[in-house]
């Protein structure tokens, strides 16, 4: 992890927000939005070179971003970045990956890769946070309408599941800290991650839409700013889902 400095950089009084994965996607959007809304946000990523330009980036345009590169999973990286920051306000995990395989075809190794960044990398974020968060904190975590299930993807879908349920648990856990803990469910989103599957891969998925087509990374930054917003008092411990209303199954009449 390069070393940094956010003290210099941050004084009381504005809402700082961390955001993981924010180097492209869906994190990069929340970033963006989160900027616009008031807060000073930090956006950590481990790609580094990748980062600091999206972070120049804004800066040009005038938003509060600061770059932190550290691994999710790196947990005295996490917490040097975080305590180099004056006050921890929000926190989402937009960190994630995904990668397609069949079940009978899946490795132990693929599986519990994608447990150790798509959930230990939401649980030590997650955790870290809210040790230092006060009462009006606010933790957004990303799950996927993928976790109600598909095929080519057990593993996915295992990850996500277990999102919604360490999401349910912290909510109770810090409820009466007055941290609100929420998830946000994406369907099929274009971003960089989806936009690196075949061609005609993509349009079938998008075919599949109820609008037929992807929702935007901003869609799912909006319902992230949505509850990572100091008027979203009351809602905790919930699952948001923000796919176009796929989710719902079945056809209309």
């Amino acid at each position: 992890m390069n070393p940094i400095n956010l003290s210099s950089s941050f004084t009381s009084g504005p809402r700082v927000a961390f955001v993981t994965g924010a180097a492209q996607g869906i994190g990069l959007a929340t970033a963006v939005r989160l900027a616009r809304d008031g807060f000073r946000v930090v956006a950590m990523d481990r790609s580094g070179d990748q980062l600091h330009a999206e972070v120049a980036r804004l800066a040009a345009q005038g938003l509060d971003v600061t770059a932190a590169v550290v691994d999710i999973c790196d947990r005295a990286g996490l917490a040097a970045v975080l305590d180099a920051a004056p006050r921890v306000d929000a926190l989402v995990c937009a960190a994630g990956i995904y990668n397609d395989a069949k079940l009978l075809e899946l490795t132990d190794e693929k599986f519990r890769q994608m447990l150790e960044v798509n959930v230990m990398g939401t649980f030590i974020p997650s955790q870290e946070a809210a040790r230092r968060m006060k009462a009006g904190g606010r933790i957004v975590t990303i799950s996927s309408r993928g976790a109600l299930g598909g095929t080519r993807f057990a593993h996915y879908v295992a990850s996500k599941a277990a999102v919604i349920g360490l999401t349910r648990a912290m909510a109770m856990e810090l409820r009466d800290a007055q941290i609100a803990v929420n998830s946000v469910a994406p369907g099929f989103t274009d971003t960089p991650m989806t936009r690196s599957a075949p061609a005609e891969m993509f349009s079938a998925w998008e075919n599949l839409e109820p609008s037929g087509k992807a929702a935007s990374p901003d869609e799912i930054a909006n319902a992230i700013a949505f509850l990572c917003a100091p008027s979203t008092t009351f809602i905790t411990g919930q699952t948001l889902f923000v796919d176009g209303g796929k989710s719902l199954g079945g056809l209309g009449i």
